[in-house]
């Protein structure tokens, strides 16, 4: 996908809220609990749910849904929920794109799961919401919207095709860990266990990278975009908890300037959030985007950069991709390659290089 692509979904994403296509429009506000069941369409499952595990009911934002029994046919409109739907062993019918460029919007991480499945309908979002018409025309039994900016229009009007899974409460859209969202799939497909299990699997390839590299924990970190300007993610993206979760603490302040939502872009004079222990972009490119970078005074005489604490990541690239992705299945490929540079950067000798992945 163009940085142009990219960014225009990155500003879609800060805007908060999705606009209302067409049928939402006459939806009235009745209510925000729906029950549902097994929609008419044929299967997609390739594996069977626990036999006790339903009827399940699932807080989120709007209020509460109820799943009465095994979905078969799961539509993704949350931008990264689909990893989570693949791992515990199912095939959606239809995923929704963000990074573009992968067939069904399943990246290399999660190819082996698809198996011999086909890949899923491909919907779009190019900022006015979920494409209701195409959603209801799938037949769906459940919609899962976890990493999502789902407005409360938006959940009752699907609300009438399928019982929807909106993002929780508790967290800022877009911001929900990728432990709660893979857990909450979870449930919603009957594998609680076996998605605590994953969930177990990758916090245990965190645990061995911070107890490796001792000196996360020691550190500070701050992930960054030079999208019109500089972009710095907050807390509760899933971008800045791969640092977290790796032991690293980010800048003080940093919420306080991004406020509620995932990330913020950040005046001149807050430039000082930059300048951590290391700094991790996401950028177009590994050469001129970062010498543009360097050149900003502002920036290029910080001590991160004068010292080479900087992790430089391309944003288009797999890796990239898996980064922004953050989920149970990419971020065992982002690890691989994420934690040796990350111990480069931190290692106290400036004279060590951060090297890009051979792949």
């Amino acid at each position: 996908m163009s940085h142009a692509h990219r960014a225009r979904r990155l500003a879609g994403l800060l805007a908060g809220v999705l606009l209302l296509v067409g049928t939402a429009a006459a939806c009235g506000d009745s209510g925000s609990d729906t029950v549902a069941g097994t929609g008419s369409g044929s299967g997609s499952g390739k594996s069977s749910a626990s036999s006790d595990a339903f009827p399940v009911t699932i807080k989120n934002k709007f209020g509460s849904t109820t799943i009465k029994s095994e979905p078969k046919r799961i539509v993704t409109i949350g931008l990264t929920d689909q990893d989570a739907v693949l791992a515990l062993g199912k095939v959606p019918v239809a995923t929704t794109e963000w990074l573009g460029g992968y067939k069904g919007a399943i990246g290399p991480w999660a190819q082996d799961k698809l198996g011999s499945s086909a890949a899923p309908t491909v919907l779009k979002d190019t900022g006015t919401g979920p494409q209701v018409e195409k959603i209801a025309a799938l037949k769906p039994d459940l919609i899962l919207a976890l990493y999502s900016g789902l407005t409360k229009a938006q959940y009752q009007t699907l609300s009438k095709f399928a019982p929807v899974v909106a993002q929780p409460k508790e967290y800022n859209d877009y911001g929900i860990p990728w432990q709660q969202q893979t857990e909450t799939i979870g449930k919603a497909l009957g594998k609680a266990d076996e998605a605590k299990t994953l969930v177990d699997g990758v916090e245990a390839k965190f645990t061995a990278a911070k107890a490796k590299y001792p000196v996360f924990a020691e550190s500070s970190a701050v992930m960054a975009t030079p999208y019109e300007g500089t972009f710095v993610y907050g807390s509760q993206d899933p971008r800045s908890r791969l640092l977290t979760d790796l032991g690293f603490s980010l800048p003080s302040g940093l919420d306080k300037v991004i406020g509620d939502s995932f990330g913020a872009n950040i005046s001149s004079e807050r430039t000082d959030l930059l300048d951590q222990d290391v700094a991790v972009w996401i950028v177009p490119d590994t050469t001129t985007a970062v010498t543009k970078l360097h050149a900003n005074k502002l920036y290029g005489d910080l001590n991160v950069v004068k010292q080479g604490c900087e992790v430089f990541i391309p944003e288009t690239s797999d890796y990239g991709n898996a980064v922004s992705l953050s989920t149970v299945l990419s971020i065992p490929y982002v690890l691989d390659r994420l934690v040796p540079q990350l111990a480069a950067a931190v290692d106290g000798k400036t004279a060590t290089k951060v090297e890009q992945p051979a792949s």
